[in-house]
């Protein structure tokens, strides 16, 4: 009786509010005299009036946005599961999982690293005929077809290796990197077999893709090769079902004789003339195909390059779902985005380590951590549009789907029908059911739905990460990424989907403003872009734009500056970020707010404007070998004449001359007015130039072929002699 009665999860506060408070109290203080110092010291009319009001403004940007950030830092939180009382309690009657992996371009997502994923989420330490994988292509590619069939075959020698010796982890392309060396565990002869036969695997699918072409003998082994045609191209063709192992069959086992996880393939049906809805199209049609061949009550999905790295994370999701006192209304449980190919001091700020541990904690506490698109379990039913009610409970044995006296072939044909194009017209898909459509950032507004229809959330962050996945390896695929997220985060908070209205009485105004962090990416750079140019050319001009270092006011701009850095460093580096690692950050997150953020916000006009429409970018998970060499050697890539590099390039070449400007302004006594007015411009104008020394070194030093392009150069300094024809200041 007393075990029935404890707790699966733990939930525990994180350390550190004394430290916090102390740094948000005098931090609000220190913006509000800035603010009144802005507001009661503007100068007269024709003498920087516009400057100093256009300063006023970012600087309440600044203010808004700061309160804004902390909503999740109030009192974030830490999740700790009991997996031994799971067991002890449930272990005999766990529910099936039904897992989603979406790829979308061979070439940009190659599909041996899409079946190591999709290997290690077979592997996981789990009942395996409980387990159900699917794989959707939206490539619709013969050549993903194949690896996924080439995995299957594997899979016979690689899960019966996997849980003999209990290794971590359970992707054999990241295991086998890591374990190169070190297998005490069992002999070397065993080791090196599963590895060349992987290696061998993994060699006939590359080749494969290389060439362009399957050999005619493999294509005789499997029916589903028969669904490709010289006719079928990735925007047009039939939709494709395969059930590659059958869990249910007596035949689907491994080769110490156990039952192999379920194993699907899909490519849902696409046509020209209707639109697909990308990823969010992918998911619901993996919601209905999955319906007919396992139904579990839990799906968890996963990006194609995020491998499992913790063979326990089911186990770790179901100690929210099935604990009797608070899982009743826990919708869905998220685990953090983490990378494997992190260079040691960050050098795109691609950690997101600050977010994983301090932000979404802190959005857990006040109701629900974000659905970020990948690494998340869900209970199948919220995903169908269930509103949460009081006195609901779940019966997680009711769905065992039943096979009763239809074959594969009839299973596969009543699937095909579930994705076709013309499924959802005149539905609610996309609406009040499955993922939301319209969107970027799918994601977030289907978990925001959830959130608002009364469930909760958690957020699970356990010492060895659940997933681990690839994290953009050059500077154009960082900034393509964060477009994206940019656009569609602050296309919702411009919608009818804004937290502040749509969850108005629904959510906590708490989670109204943590969700609003990421929706006003976009806007922020604005203020920015006003920010690191604005003051430097007053320094040319001779127009100050803050008070003098020794007037009693210069003491709030110069605590409040310092106060951000300094804790957003005790952040980073409690998060585990190096010291150059938050430097790093610091110059990506100036880059990308003058980039990517203001291209998602100019992009988002534009759709509300009907000049565009959306459209979904796959960031690319390959670099070719020299990119690769300088991402290891942590050196900025540029190499393209991208519209982006421009502007880095000139607002790095228009501090530089605005601070050597200004130096020898002072030098030659042209100012009327004593050098320290300027000194907090000329502080800032040479914080800016001392981030941007890589981009200096990449437009002036480097001959390699990822430095600045000469063009992106010259255009550069074309723009920099306009803004200074340009009566801007």
């Amino acid at each position: 009786m007393m075990e029935s009665r404890r707790r699966l999860f733990a939930t525990e506060k994180m350390g550190g509010r004394t430290v916090y408070w102390f740094q948000a109290v005098t931090m609000a203080v220190g913006i509000l005299l800035v603010l009144y110092y802005r507001a009661a010291h503007a100068p007269a009319a024709g003498q920087g009036r516009a400057a100093w009001v256009g300063m006023l403004a970012a600087e309440l940007c600044y203010a808004v946005y700061w309160v804004i950030t902390q909503s999740v830092r109030w009192c974030p939180i830490r999740r700790r599961t009991f997996k031994d009382r799971l067991a002890a309690r449930y272990e005999e009657n766990l529910p099936g999982v039904d897992t989603f992996v979406c790829t979308a371009d061979p070439h940009s997502e190659p599909p041996s690293l899409v079946i190591s994923t999709i290997l290690s989420i077979m592997a996981y330490n789990y009942p395996s005929e409980k387990i159900s994988v699917y794989l959707s292509d939206d490539g619709g590619s013969i050549f993903t077809f194949y690896a996924l069939w080439e995995a299957s075959i594997f899979a016979k020698k690689w899960l019966p290796f996997c849980k003999r010796y209990n290794i971590e982890p359970r992707s054999p392309a990241a295991y086998f990197l890591e374990s190169e060396g070190h297998h005490n565990q069992f002999t070397p002869k065993e080791w090196s077999l599963i590895k060349n036969l992987y290696e061998e695997m993994r060699e006939r699918i590359d080749t494969a893709v290389m060439s362009g072409k399957i050999p005619e003998e493999i294509k005789l082994k499997h029916k589903g090769f028969d669904e490709w045609n010289s006719e079928i191209t990735s925007k047009n063709h039939q939709p494709i079902v395969q059930i590659l192992i059958d869990g249910k069959s007596r035949n689907a086992v491994d080769d110490d004789g156990n039952v192999l996880p379920t194993l699907v393939y899909m490519a849902r049906e696409k046509r020209p003339q209707y639109h697909h809805n990308f990823k969010a199209g992918a998911l619901n049609a993996l919601i209905r195909v999955s319906s007919v061949i396992s139904d579990s009550p839990v799906i968890l999905n996963v990006d194609c390059d995020m491998y499992s790295n913790n063979s326990d994370s089911i186990r770790d999701a179901l100690c929210f779902f099935l604990d009797e006192e608070m899982g009743h209304n826990i919708g869905f449980v998220q685990y953090p985005q983490n990378y494997n190919n992190m260079t040691q001091n960050n050098i795109y700020g691609n950690s997101l380590n600050v977010i994983n541990h301090v932000e979404i904690s802190g959005l857990d506490s006040a109701g629900g951590s974000l659905y970020i698109g990948t690494g998340c379990f869900h209970r199948r039913e919220i995903l169908c549009g269930l509103k949460f009610s009081k006195g609901y409970k779940e019966d997680w044995s009711r769905r065992i789907k039943e096979r009763g006296q239809e074959n594969i072939n009839e299973i596969e044909e009543k699937a095909k029908s579930l994705a076709t194009c013309n499924y959802e017209l005149r539905t609610q898909w996309g609406d009040e059911i499955g993922v939301k459509y319209g969107y970027p950032v799918e994601d977030i507004i289907t978990g925001l739905a959830i959130h608002c229809r009364c469930w909760k959330s958690v957020y699970m962050n356990p010492e060895r990460p659940a997933f681990l996945g690839v994290a953009p390896s050059t500077l154009a695929q960082t900034l393509l990424q964060h477009k994206r997220w940019s656009e569609g985060n602050f296309t919702i908070f411009l919608s009818k989907y804004c937290t502040f209205l749509f969850g108005h009485g629904k959510i906590s105004l708490q989670l109204q403003m943590g969700y609003c962090i990421y929706g006003l990416w976009a806007a922020n750079s604005l203020p920015t872009l006003y920010y690191v140019m604005v003051p430097s050319l007053g320094l040319v001009k001779g127009n100050p734009l803050f008070p003098e270092i020794m007037s009693p006011w210069a003491i709030p701009f110069i605590y409040v500056f310092c106060m951000k850095n300094t804790y957003g460093l005790y952040e980073a580096l409690l998060s585990g970020d190096t010291l150059k690692g938050w430097w790093n950050g610091q110059r990506m997150w100036m880059i990308k707010r003058i980039t990517s953020y203001l291209y998602g916000l100019i992009d988002t006009i534009r759709k509300l404007l009907g000049v565009s429409k959306m459209s979904f970018a796959v960031t690319a998970k390959v670099s070719d070998d020299d990119e690769a060499k300088r991402y290891e050697q942590e050196i900025l890539e540029f190499g393209s004449s991208s519209p982006e590099y421009v502007i880095i390039a000139t607002v790095a070449l228009l501090n530089f001359i605005c601070l050597v400007g200004g130096l020898s302004k002072i030098m030659t006594g042209v100012w009327n007015m004593p050098w320290n007015v300027f000194l907090l411009q000329f502080i800032l104008c040479g914080m800016i130039v001392i981030a941007n020394i890589p981009i200096y070194e990449a437009m002036f030093l480097r001959k390699d072929k990822g430095r600045v392009p000469s063009s992106v150069t010259l255009a550069s300094v074309g723009f920099v002699v306009l803004v200074f024809l340009v009566p801007i200041v």
